[in-house]
């Protein structure tokens, strides 16, 4: 619509435009014309007018307007035009229509003062010179030429934006298709992706991320569910065994023998369980607001509740980050007590500051783990030969839920290497200014405490 408004008006501008320049140089012709019949005569020597070009109108009149001399186009009619031009604008345009719809464009031209007296005695004359109107100004063809003109370009104009806009969609088209054949038994397809950096690479570059993502998530979750299931099949299935058989031989079988090993499988489902849904709910992150946590505290806090293997514990006070309390405290006891059930004699934790970040290592004097299998542990069930021998009933998601609790805090732990044992690494970003008594990190307490 706008195009369309915008050639109507440049459609006018040209009519306008046209017809102004024709109007003008005929004006022009007719007046030279005018002028040289007026330029040739003489005292008693009045020549009779020549036509030029298409100027073939020409008649000299006198004062009363009555026809004096005239071409052979003009010869008997009457003054072509009315009244002679004053004396103070002796030259005038005019374009004059006839009874039969003619029209004439013509120029009036009065004779000079001394002139008229040389020639007529002071009489003024006047020569009225011109032609029939061209049909480009009688008739409407410039205007229907010109609306003619509006519409193609209008057509062109949407023809090229309609080309133009399909060749730009035509990425998003094909991403819409390939999308819509994506499907969740098949996640490994991709997007076309135009290229340079334009919106639509961006957008072809974001959904093949974005499916990445995807086909990964669905792969841990299928991961997940397979090994869930069988994690709680086999303790069922050995749970149904056992049942099946005090009921089959009553006489044999001892009841209360088989109550005490239903509790324990059911417990150890129940653990499954429990874990599963810590698992699930720290990966749909937890909408809790995060709090200042004083991390060298919780250390102190924690492991001076261990039993057993001794824990020897040296940190460094001040080091807050922003996060969950119970969840922390959580990741800690699993690294304690994973470090206690292999250490030889002892365990040793640090708290420190690296940098920007808060440091806390949990290291045992026990055998230690193989390189190839440190990021194994970190998966769900996955419990080494050494670990399934001391903890029998361990649900082999300790780890995992530990792993998932920090990278929700934007942190990470590691197995990192050491002269002897394991060591575990936990690395959370600190939250400088703020404390567990200042959380919004304002006034004078803003400030950490001295190491």
């Amino acid at each position: 619509m706008a195009s369309l408004i915008f050639f109507v008006m440049i459609g006018i501008s040209l009519d306008l435009g046209i017809r102004k320049t024709v109007q003008d140089r005929l004006f022009r012709q007719d007046q030279r014309t005018a002028t040289n019949w007026m330029a040739s005569m003489r005292p008693g020597d009045v020549p009779r007018p020549t036509a030029m070009s298409k100027v073939d109108l020409l008649q000299l009149v006198d004062s009363r307007n009555r026809v004096v001399l005239a071409s052979p186009a003009a010869a008997g009619r009457p003054a072509l035009t009315s009244p002679l031009p004053p004396p103070e604008d002796r030259l005038e345009y005019r374009t004059v229509c006839e009874p039969d719809g003619t029209c004439l464009m013509l120029t009036a031209m009065r004779s000079l003062p001394y002139q008229a007296n040389l020639i007529w005695g002071g009489e003024p004359h006047a020569v009225y010179s011109g032609r029939a109107e061209p049909a480009i100004l009688a008739t409407r063809r410039l205007e229907l030429f010109t609306a003619v003109g509006v519409l193609l370009a209008t057509a062109l104009l949407a023809w090229g934006r309609w080309c133009q806009m399909g060749r730009a969609l035509r990425p998003v088209e094909e991403i819409r298709a390939t999308m819509s054949e994506i499907t969740a038994s098949d996640l490994s397809l991709r997007v076309p992706q135009p290229p340079g950096h334009d919106v639509f690479a961006e957008l072809a570059r974001t959904a093949n991320q974005t499916l990445d993502r995807l086909e990964s998530a669905v792969g841990q979750l299928r991961l997940f569910a397979s090994v869930a299931s069988h994690e709680l099949k086999t303790p069922l299935t050995g749970l149904r065994a056992a049942l099946e058989e005090a009921l089959l031989y009553r006489d044999e079988v001892d009841a209360h023998k088989t109550i005490e090993v239903a509790l324990e499988t059911t417990d150890r489902c129940k653990e499954i369980i429990d874990d599963l849904l810590a698992l699930t709910r720290v990966r749909a992150a937890d909408p809790v607001q995060p709090e200042p946590v004083d991390l060298g505290l919780l250390v102190e806090q924690e492991t001076g509740q261990t039993r057993g293997v001794p824990v020897h514990a040296k940190t460094v006070k001040g080091l807050t980050v922003l996060g969950h309390r119970i969840q922390l405290v959580r990741v800690l006891t699993n690294l304690l007590a994973n470090a206690q059930r292999h250490a030889h004699s002892a365990v040793w934790v640090t708290a420190e500051r690296d940098g920007d970040q808060a440091v806390v290592a949990v290291q045992d004097d026990g055998d230690g783990i193989p390189p190839e299998d440190r990021e194994r542990i970190f998966e769900p069930f996955v419990r080494l030969r050494d670990a399934q021998r001391r903890d029998p009933k361990g649900t082999g998601l300790g780890l995992a839920i530990s792993r998932s609790v920090l990278e929700a805090h934007d942190g990470t732990l590691q197995v990192e290497d050491s002269s002897h044992g394991a060591r575990f690494v936990v690395r959370l970003p600190l939250a400088d200014g703020l404390t567990p008594d200042n959380p919004r990190g304002d006034g004078p307490r803003n400030q950490a405490r001295p190491d």
